[in-house]
């Protein structure tokens, strides 16, 4: 059954199954993310790996455009980073702190006064932390397709009572990033996106991040930049099907900016976790707050904020974080102790690859 299965895939691919087994490190890796493509599990894959600083595999699998064949380049190819929007905001939260502008533990309605008053108040931290208990999507809340502003979107969620009283539970969500944005915002007295741009992005060498703007009739719009350089591409989104891939259905991300809103390259990703790794941007200390284990009850909750703190199925410790959106699954990865950065960009909704990526992963960290 195997062979008939490899044959076939070879076939409609145009490309051989390379079997992992006897492969160590990189080549196992690279072999993975390469079957992935030729399994026909994913239509295209971003790679970025980064050790001491340094490219040690960066590459691109598949394809951008099925229907065109464009070709991914890591420096390139635009993705929908999905929740690893959630690791920006975490920085820039850190360098608002440190600058003064806010603190951790400020009151949401401190900035958000209109935000209808709950039974219990919650902090700034506590929605970057994933523990001001704030609902998460119901329905298809999560492929919301609307023109929304960060403030418009509020009356998606606004009425909810708590599902716990604050810091006594952990329920994650983006729509605590919704309301932690807006606070930031007001506290920075300019817009998020220009607060992150020139506060995180740009000092990180993240040139090609940006937000994902969707018009009113549904064409994308990129920023100014990325229309006039055509050297830039973005990925089509796809979700999958018995019959392969189609292109995944219109949302609008933007209201989300901060939870799951950005557009971004694996090669920049990267660059994120490099300044993890070297405490580049912020403070130590600030690096201390963000990246902490938050416990609720004495249990840990695997959460910083906006990043998973957390060790994989060998016990090895890691903080980044998991994506999964509309049209996108990613993972980055940063290993302090070995020194490694991971930067994974799908262009496809969900497709039930993790165990796989994981294998990828654990074979590079040996």
């Amino acid at each position: 059954m195997w062979s008939f299965l490899k044959l076939f895939f070879e076939q409609r691919t145009g490309s051989k199954i390379i079997p992992i087994d006897g492969l160590k490190g990189l080549e196992k890796s690279d072999a993975i993310f390469h079957n992935l493509i030729v399994e026909n599990h994913i239509p295209g894959v971003s790679v970025t790996i980064l050790q001491e600083g340094k490219v040690i595999l960066q590459k691109g699998y598949g394809h951008a455009n099925i229907e065109s064949k464009t070709n991914i380049d890591p420096k390139k190819t635009l993705f929908r980073i999905a929740s690893i929007s959630k690791c920006i905001t975490g920085l820039a939260f850190g360098k608002m702190v440190e600058e003064g502008l806010l603190h951790w533990d400020d009151s949401l309605f401190k900035y958000v006064p209109e935000y209808p008053q709950k039974r219990f108040d919650f902090t700034l931290r506590q929605l970057a932390n994933h523990t001001a208990g704030i609902r998460g999507y119901r329905g298809k809340e999560f492929a919301l397709n609307q023109h929304y502003s960060i403030q418009d979107s509020l009356k998606v969620f606004r009425n909810e009572p708590l599902q716990f009283e604050p810091g006594k539970g952990y329920l994650y969500n983006s729509f605590d990033f919704v309301l932690l944005s807006l606070a930031m915002e007001r506290a920075a007295g300019t817009s998020f996106e220009t607060y992150v741009q020139e506060k995180v992005l740009l000092p990180l060498g993240m040139h090609n991040t940006f937000p994902e703007r969707i018009s009113t009739n549904s064409e994308e719009e990129l920023s100014e930049r990325i229309r006039s350089d055509g050297t830039f591409t973005k990925s089509t989104n796809y979700t999958k099907s018995i019959s392969g891939f189609r292109k995944a259905v219109p949302v609008n991300n933007f209201y989300k900016l901060a939870g799951g809103g950005y557009l971004s390259t694996s090669a920049d990703i990267a660059n994120m976790g490099k300044a993890l790794l070297q405490q580049e941007l912020l403070d130590k200390k600030t690096y201390q707050e963000i990246l902490f284990n938050y416990p609720v009850k004495n249990h840990p909750t695997y959460y910083g904020l906006g990043f998973q703190v957390s060790q994989d199925a060998l016990g090895r410790p890691y903080v980044g974080h998991v994506g999964s959106s509309v049209g996108a699954y990613t993972n980055f990865y940063v290993y302090p102790k070995q020194g490694i950065v991971f930067s994974i960009l799908i262009n496809c909704t969900d497709p039930k690859v993790q165990a796989d990526l994981d294998t990828a992963i654990q074979a590079v960290c040996g």
